[in-house]
């Protein structure tokens, strides 16, 4: 990994500057923290599950967007019909949102979701363990993931909030018994400097 020094920092830490491509073959893996392997093989099912927010292609993305404000969601399901017994055909998410409409002046009251989403998301089975869920998220670099039933209609799409919920749930004494500040004394100054 290429790194250099911040000079605000003390010096100790490296600040990782990746590519897309090289930052994962250039991982450490000879560091392995204590993890309940068990969660890892755990059903995606076991998590608590939303309904997804569903649209069709022809629903414009202001209607998407002030659905997912409304539900505090960060992206929407397309299917054919709009419904969740047809196949998911696309998703659009708040990225989508920044890099294909605000950040090339586009105007979402004339755009329709079928202009934007992305086609063919990758999904998994309800069945898919939890470790599959953080591959896709790691590997893909997406937030969000599909579940599908066996015909690939929408049945929950699973967050990287969803994620970090669950494991808090699993952790709940070593994650929610913590001090409320981090280190707080390191900072305080001294009686009189």
């Amino acid at each position: 990994m290429r790194s250099h020094n911040n000079p605000s920092s003390s010096g100790d830490e490296p600040i990782i500057e990746a590519s897309n491509e090289s930052y994962f073959d250039e991982l450490d893996v000879s560091i392995k923290p204590g993890f309940d392997q068990r969660l890892l093989e755990s059903s995606v099912s076991t998590m608590a599950r939303r309904v997804p927010i569903v649209f069709s292609k022809e629903a414009t993305v202001t209607e998407a967007v002030r659905a997912m404000q409304r539900e505090h969601r960060g992206c929407v399901l397309i299917t054919e019909d709009g419904t969740r017994q047809t196949a998911l055909i696309g998703i659009f998410t708040e990225r989508d949102v920044l890099f294909r409409i605000v950040d090339r002046g586009r105007n979402p009251q004339e755009l329709n979701l079928g202009d934007v989403m992305m086609r063919d998301p990758e999904v998994l089975p309800r069945t898919a363990p939890l470790a599959w869920v953080l591959n896709k998220m790691s590997v893909g670099g997406f937030r969000h993931v599909p579940i599908v039933d066996e015909q690939c209609r929408p049945v929950f799409i699973v967050s990287v909030r969803d994620i970090v919920d669950y494991l808090v749930a699993s952790f709940p004494s070593e994650v929610l018994n913590l001090p409320p500040d981090f280190d707080c004394e390191r900072y305080r100054e001294r009686d009189g400097a």
